[in-house]
C-alpha cells in the first residue's frame, strides 16, 4: 500500500470508528437499571427506593420509568448516591439527577413518533385575548378570527418545535380552540423546554419608564395612574438586588405584538449572550418616531428610559441615547446560551393569543408494532438482496461494493446520531434512496471498468481509467441530488426537512465510499497481487436498440395519459383522493377493558373503508390508558360500531368525539411545493452550467413528468383499491425526484462524452448510442432499487406499503422518462441537429461518412 493510500485507509478507519462510537448504544437502556448500576455505595434506603419502584411499576405497567422512580424517591436525598452529578445548586436535585441519568441511558438512534411513540400535549388558546373588529359583535367574524389565530398558532408552533431539533412532530388543530402537539419520545428535561416553546406567547412591548421613577420608589410615593412597578430580570454589575422601575401599563404608540422580523443570539461586550432583533418596516417606523420623541433633551440633558417587556416580564430598561432609525435593538439579561436561543426563536415566532396546556400524555407509535417490525425486516431483506445480487453479478468487485455499502450505512447513521437527527418513515425513504445511489455509483464504475478491460488495458490501467471516466458522472449525479436535499432542508418543514437531512448525509457518504473506499480496496488487492482479473456477468452485450424511433409518440402518449389521469382523479374522485392527513376528520377517544394490537384494529377499520385512519394508545399523567382513533369526517359512528362488533371483549366506549384539522396542513403543502420548485430551479442552473441548457431543461421536464404520472397512477389506484394521499406519499414523491434526476444525469453525461469525443453519426444516433451504452447500468441500478422497494411493498404494511407503492411507480416512470422524455426532449429542442459541445464533433457532423 503506497503512502497516499495508507493515509486514506487510516482516515476511513477513523471515520468508521467515530461513526460507530456515535451510534453506540443504538437503543435506550432501562432507566431503573441505569439508576441501579450507576449508584455509588447503595444502602438500605436506596434498596427501599428500588423495591418501591418495582412495586409501583408492577401496579401500573403503563407508567414511565421516570415517573415510577420520581414517585419512589419521594423526599429522599439521592445526591449521596450520585456524587459525580453536580446537583447541589438545583432547586430539585432528584429530578436533575434523573434527567442526567435518562440522557446517559438514552439510545443514540432517535426514532420518530411513527416508530417509537412519544409525548402528546393538548393545548388550548385563550380566545379572550382576541379582539373583534371595532364596534362589531358579529359571531361569524369572531369565528373567522379565532380560526385564523388557531391556524397561525399551528404555523408558529411548528417553527418553534423545529427549532428544538429535527423532531418531525404532529401538530394538528382540534376542536374550535385546541391544538394537539405530539413529539417523539422526550426526556423529562426536554419536555420542560418543549412546554416553554409551546406556551410562551412572545408578546413584546416597548413601554416608557416614568421620568421620576427613582424618586417615586425611593420616597414610597403613590404610583401615578396608568403606571405599574416592575422588577427587571437583568442584574446590573455590583448590584445585590434587581432594579425596580415605574413603567407604563401600556405600550408606547402601539409598539406591541407581532413586529419582529428577525431575532438571533449575539454576544455582548463581555461575551454574555443577548438577543438582537430587527423590526418589520411598520415597527421600525414607529420605533424611530418613539425614540426620536424621547431622545435626550438638548437643553436640559434629560434622558428617558424605555422598558423592554416580554410576556409581561421586564427584561431591561436602557436609556434612549439617540433616535434609532434602523429598526434594530437588543434584549440583555441573565441568559444562558440555551435560554437566549430559545427566546430568540420564540420572539421570531410570536403567538396572537396565549396557549395553556390542558393535558399531557405518553402515546404509542402511529405505526403498529407489526408494521414497524415488518418494515424493518423488509429493509434488512432489501439490503441483503441487493448485496447478494452485487456479489453474484460482479463477484470480487461486488464484494468490494458491499463493503462500501455497509460503510456508507454506518457513516450515515453515525452522522445522524451525532447531530441528533430523528429517523422516521420519510427518513427511511432517504436511506432507501441512499442505498440506491450507493449501488448506482459502484455500477457506474464497474461498467466503465468493463469497457476499459474490453479495450485491452491491463487490470490496473482499467481500474484507474474506470474511476477517472466515472468520476464526472458520479459527481454530477450526487451534486444534483445534494442541491435538491439542501433546498428541502432550507425551505421544508417537518417530514420534508427530515427527509432532506437524511438524504444530504447519505449523498455525501455515498460519494465518499464509492470513490475512496472501493478504490483503496482495489489498490490494496493489486499491490499484493491478490487480484489478477475481474470476472463479471454481462446481461446485455452490444445492444443496438433504436430507442429514439418511437420516442415522439411515446412522449406524447404518456404526457396525455398523465395529465388525463390527474384531471380524472380531481374531477371524479375529489376529496376521496385525500386521507385524514390532508383533510382532517373525526377524532374519537375510547376507553377499553382489553388492549388490542394496533395492527388488528387497523385491519378492522380497513374493512369499513378507513384505510388511512390514525390509531394511537395514550397514557395520561394520571388516569387510565385510552385509544385515539382519527378517521374521515362523519365516520365516528361507523368506527365505533366496527370496533364494538369486531372486538366485543375489549368493551370500547367513546369518551369524546372532536373534529381535527389536517396533519399535512397548508403550510407543509406550500413548503413542499416551494422546496420542490426551488430544488428543480437549482438543478436547472447546475446542469445548464455543467452541460447545456437543453440538457438541464430536458431533465426538469422529465422529472415533472415523473411526478405528474405518479400522481396520476395514484389517482387510478384510488379508484381501484381506495389508496389515498397521505403524508407518506409526499415523502415518496420527494424520493422520486431524487432518483429520477440521478438517472438523467448518467445518460446525459454519456451523451456529452460521446459528443466531445467526436462520435460519428447524427445527433439521434449519438443519443441512441449513449442509451445503449448505459442500458446495462440502467437495468441493474433501477432493478436493484426496484427489488429493494418491492420488499418494502410486500412485507411493509400500512404507510410503509403506501410509500413503497408510490416509489415503485416512480422507479418505473423515472427509468422510462430518462429515455423517452428527457432524451427525446433534447433531440426535439435541437431539431435533430448536433449541439455545439466540444470542437471535434462540430467538424464531423456534416461529413457524409458520419451518416452511414
Amino acid at each position: 500500500m503506497n503512502k497516499n493510500d495508507r493515509w486514506k485507509f487510516i482516515f476511513v478507519i477513523l471515520v468508521v470508528v467515530w461513526a460507530l462510537y456515535q451510534i453506540y448504544p443504538p437503543t435506550s437502556r432501562n432507566l431503573i437499571e441505569q439508576f441501579t448500576s450507576r449508584a455509588d455505595r447503595p444502602d438500605a434506603t436506596f434498596t427501599n427506593i428500588l423495591q418501591r419502584a418495582e412495586a409501583l411499576r408492577a401496579a401500573n405497567t403503563n407508567s414511565s420509568d421516570f415517573a415510577v422512580l420520581s414517585q419512589a424517591i419521594g423526599t429522599n436525598d439521592i445526591q449521596i448516591y450520585f456524587p459525580f452529578i453536580a446537583a447541589k445548586a438545583q432547586l430539585d436535585p432528584a429530578t436533575f439527577i434523573l434527567n442526567q441519568l435518562q440522557r446517559d441511558a438514552s439510545g443514540k438512534i432517535k426514532l420518530g413518533l411513527d416508530l417509537q411513540g412519544g409525548t402528546s400535549f393538548l393545548v388550548e388558546m385563550d380566545t379572550n385575548y382576541l379582539a373583534t373588529a371595532p364596534g362589531s359583535t358579529n359571531s361569524v367574524l369572531r369565528s373567522q378570527q379565532i380560526s385564523g389565530a388557531l391556524d397561525q398558532a399551528v404555523s408558529v408552533l411548528r417553527k418553534r418545535v423545529d427549532a428544538l431539533g429535527v423532531a418531525e412532530p404532529i401538530i394538528q388543530p382540534q376542536g374550535e380552540d385546541q391544538i394537539l402537539v405530539q413529539m417523539p419520545g422526550l426526556a423529562q428535561s426536554v419536555k420542560t423546554e418543549a412546554l416553554k416553546a409551546i406556551t410562551n406567547s412572545a408578546y413584546l412591548e416597548f413601554r416608557m419608564v416614568h421620568d421620576d421613577s427613582d424618586k417615586i420608589l425611593a420616597n414610597h410615593m403613590p404610583i401615578p395612574p396608568g403606571y405599574v412597578v416592575m422588577q427587571s430580570v437583568e442584574m446590573q454589575p455590583n448590584q445585590q438586588t434587581p432594579s425596580r422601575y415605574v413603567v407604563k401599563k401600556t405600550a408606547e404608540d402601539g409598539m406591541a405584538g407581532d413586529f419582529i422580523q428577525t431575532a438571533r443570539v449575539v454576544p455582548d461586550n463581555l461575551g454574555a449572550p443577548q438577543i438582537s432583533f430587527t423590526l418589520t418596516p411598520d415597527g421600525a417606523k414607529r420605533f424611530a418616531e418613539v425614540t426620536t420623541q424621547y431622545s435626550p433633551d438638548p437643553q436640559t440633558g434629560q434622558k428617558h428610559l424605555m422598558a423592554i417587556v416580554l410576556d409581561n416580564v421586564l427584561y431591561s430598561a436602557p436609556y434612549i441615547k439617540q433616535p434609532i432609525v434602523d429598526g434594530s435593538c437588543e434584549i440583555s439579561g441573565n441568559f444562558t446560551a440555551e435560554d437566549a436561543q430559545n427566546l430568540a426563536s420564540i420572539l421570531q415566532n410570536p403567538l396572537r393569543a396565549p396557549l395553556k396546556v390542558l393535558s399531557s400524555s405518553d402515546v404509542d407509535p402511529t405505526l403498529g408494532k407489526d408494521s414497524i417490525h415488518s418494515g424493518i425486516l423488509a429493509s434488512i431483506w432489501a439490503v441483503i438482496g441487493v448485496s447478494v445480487f452485487m456479489l453474484f453479478y460482479y463477484r470480487v468487485a461486488g464484494l468490494t461494493a458491499n463493503i462500501a455499502l455497509v460503510t456508507n450505512i454506518i457513516i450515515l447513521m453515525g452522522v445522524m446520531c451525532s447531530i441528533g437527527a430523528t429517523l422516521t418513515l420519510p427518513g427511511i425513504a432517504g436511506v432507501v434512496l441512499t442505498i440506491g445511489m450507493a449501488v448506482d455509483a459502484n455500477v457506474l464504475i464497474y461498467e466503465r471498468l468493463r469497457e476499459e478491460l474490453e479495450k485491452g488495458k491491463s487490470l490496473r490501467g482499467a481500474i484507474a481509467a474506470g474511476y477517472a471516466r466515472a468520476f464526472a458522472t458520479i459527481f454530477d449525479s450526487h451534486v444534483t441530488t445534494l442541491i435538491s436535499s439542501l433546498i428541502l432542508i432550507k425551505f421544508g418543514t417537518g417530514e420534508i426537512r427530515g427527509f432532506g437531512v437524511t438524504l444530504t448525509i447519505g449523498v455525501a457518504a455515498s460519494l465518499f465510499t464509492a470513490l475512496v473506499v472501493t478504490r483503496i480496496i482495489f489498490n490494496f488487492l493489486l499491490d499484493r497481487n491478490w487480484l489478477s482479473s475481474l470476472g463479471m456477468m454481462h446481461i446485455i452485450k452490444s445492444a443496438k436498440v433504436n430507442f429514439m424511433q418511437i420516442a415522439t409518440p411515446l412522449f406524447i402518449a404518456t404526457w396525455v395519459f398523465a395529465i388525463a389521469a390527474v384531471i380524472y382523479g380531481g374531477a371524479t374522485r375529489g376529496n376521496k383522493l385525500f386521507g385524514v392527513d390532508f383533510l382532517g376528520g373525526d377524532s374519537i377517544t375510547f376507553s377499553f377493558a382489553q388492549k388490542i394490537d394496533v395492527d388488528k384494529l387497523r385491519s378492522a377499520l380497513v374493512a369499513i373503508g378507513e384505510k388511512d385512519a390514525g390509531l394511537q394508545y395514550q397514557q395520561p399523567a394520571s388516569g387510565a390508558q385510552t385509544l385515539r382513533v382519527t378517521s374521515s369526517s362523519g365516520t365516528a359512528d361507523k368506527v365505533e360500531q366496527a370496533l364494538e362488533a369486531q372486538f366485543p371483549d375489549a368493551k370500547f366506549a367513546p369518551l369524546q368525539v372532536q373534529q381535527v384539522g389536517a396533519v399535512v396542513g397548508s403550510e407543509i403543502r406550500y413548503s413542499a411545493v416551494v422546496a420542490s420548485v426551488m430544488a428543480m430551479f437549482g438543478i436547472l442552473i447546475y446542469l445548464a452550467v455543467r452541460y447545456e441548457f437543453s440538457f438541464a431543461l430536458g431533465a426538469i421536464v422529465a422529472v415533472v413528468h415523473d411526478v405528474v404520472l405518479t400522481i396520476g397512477c395514484y389517482c387510478l389506484a384510488n379508484q381501484i383499491s381506495g389508496r389515498q394521499f397521505n403524508a407518506t406519499v409526499v415523502a415518496a414523491l420527494l424520493t422520486i425526484i431524487g432518483f429520477s434526476i440521478n438517472d438523467k444525469v448518467v445518460i446525459f453525461d454519456r451523451i456529452r462524452e460521446n459528443l466531445k469525443l467526436g462520435a460519428r453519426g447524427s445527433f439521434k444516433e449519438i443519443i441512441n448510442q449513449a442509451l445503449n451504452q448505459t442500458l446495462s447500468r440502467t437495468i441493474i441500478t433501477s432493478g436493484t432499487v426496484f427489488l429493494a422497494t418491492l420488499a418494502l411493498y410486500i412485507w411493509g404494511g400500512g404507510e410503509i406499503n403506501d410509500f413503497a407503492f408510490t416509489f415503485l411507480v416512480g422507479i418505473i416512470t423515472g427509468t422510462y422518462s430518462s429515455i423517452y422524455i428527457a432524451s427525446a426532449f433534447v433531440l426535439w429542442w435541437h431539431k435533430g441537429q448536433t449541439p455545439n459541445i466540444g470542437a471535434s464533433q462540430v467538424k464531423m457532423q456534416n461529413v457524409p461518412a458520419a451518416k452511414v
